[in-house]
């Protein structure tokens, strides 16, 4: 999935951090929903990650955020259960998020669970015991609404005059790609809903491309297998937006520990910034290159390195063969990269029922 916050081979989204919603004012007199203070959590396959944050005037101000790689996934492709350990470690990340959560005197909230919980045997029992020992109520949200959310958070930085982009979320144990149309009223942006054509939901992500196929040495003929695997996966999306209209302004959109780490290694970056990531436009050929030095390095290198660490040193190259794939069924001479996504997408969707913002237009009175 989803924005993708670091730990230990990065950096946390700063605290008070302004993020941009792209197209929402705030109305000439705050509600008194202002005040309050608003959290989005994504347990994930992989990730467990929250933000904390607070309405501001062109969006929210972020004043807390977490993120823990937990693999709550381990192994859940062969024994379709999560493991006792995976729930230990995952319960752990999820008491510092409901600490957090008290600390910053959360007021509104939406804490979601994703692929691993949708498909587990076992998926309801763990809800039920963070709820009895955390006192934190998960939800188990459904593909299309993941796809939405992810669509919601990250339609801001598509290409406002492109009749079509492909925004794609490469998660953990799923991965989600939506066709999103050209957006026709500038005030209508805090609801993307609006603007998917197209979604689907793959189950396949890092976790289980990984597992599959192995993800400490891959030599190419085994890469190439991960991306003709999921090529083939991809096939009913790519037939269902044939006729959908594209310009010489379409591009993609991605969201997703893959793409951002791509980025960072297009930057050489010694550490992740998420500043100098967020937005960044790569094209195709910077893409290729970016993907071949991942591919060149070993499992040692990718651990050691500044934008991966040792926790995804043997998921990234899933991750580039589930983007490579992606690539290959629709060619684009751009990629912009989104370091935000889901959670961002839950916060603006929160903020917008409390009727945090009001329209562009009535924003300027007009």
């Amino acid at each position: 999935m989803s924005t993708n916050d670091r730990t230990g081979a990065g950096a946390l989204v700063g605290a008070a951090e302004q993020w941009d919603a792209g197209h929402l004012a705030a109305p000439a007199h705050w509600p008194r929903a202002h005040l309050a203070t608003y959290a989005a959590l994504d347990l994930g396959t992989n990730n467990c990650r929250l933000l904390v944050a607070r309405p501001a005037r062109e969006g929210f101000r972020i004043v807390d955020a977490f993120s823990r790689i937990v693999r709550l996934g381990e192994g859940l492709s062969q024994t379709k259960r999560l493991g006792d350990a995976a729930m230990e470690r995952t319960i752990g990340a999820l008491e510092v998020c409901r600490d957090k959560m008290e600390q910053r005197g959360v007021t509104r909230a939406r804490l979601i669970a994703t692929e691993a919980c949708r498909i587990a045997e076992n998926g309801e029992d763990f809800i039920e015991r963070v709820r009895e020992r955390l006192g934190v109520a998960l939800e188990i949200v459904d593909r299309e609404t993941e796809a939405h959310l992810a669509a919601a958070g990250c339609a801001a930085l598509a290409d406002p005059d492109a009749e079509g982009v492909v925004l794609f979320d490469i998660g953990g144990g799923s991965s989600e790609i939506v066709w999103l149309s050209r957006q026709t009223d500038a005030g209508q942006a805090a609801d993307a809903r609006d603007r998917v054509r197209v979604w689907a939901s793959l189950r396949l992500g890092v976790v289980t491309i990984a597992e599959q196929f192995g993800g400490f040495d891959v030599s190419p003929e085994t890469y190439e297998r991960m991306v003709e695997h999921v090529y083939g996966r991809l096939a009913p999306f790519v037939a269902r937006t044939a006729e959908e209209p594209r310009c010489d302004r379409f591009h993609l959109l991605g969201t997703s520990g893959t793409v951002t780490t791509i980025a960072g290694v297009h930057l050489r970056l010694q550490r992740y910034d998420r500043r100098r990531v967020d937005g960044l436009w790569l094209n195709r050929n910077e893409v290729g290159q970016a993907i071949a030095t991942l591919r060149g390095m070993s499992y040692a290198e990718r651990a050691a390195n500044g934008c991966i660490g040792h926790e995804r040193a043997d998921l990234v190259l899933a991750g580039c063969a589930i983007f490579d794939a992606i690539r290959r069924a629709f060619p684009a001479e751009r990629v912009r990269i989104a370091d935000r996504g889901l959670r961002e997408g839950i916060l603006m969707q929160l903020m917008s029922a409390d009727g945090v913002w009001s329209d562009t237009r009535e924003a300027r009175g007009s």
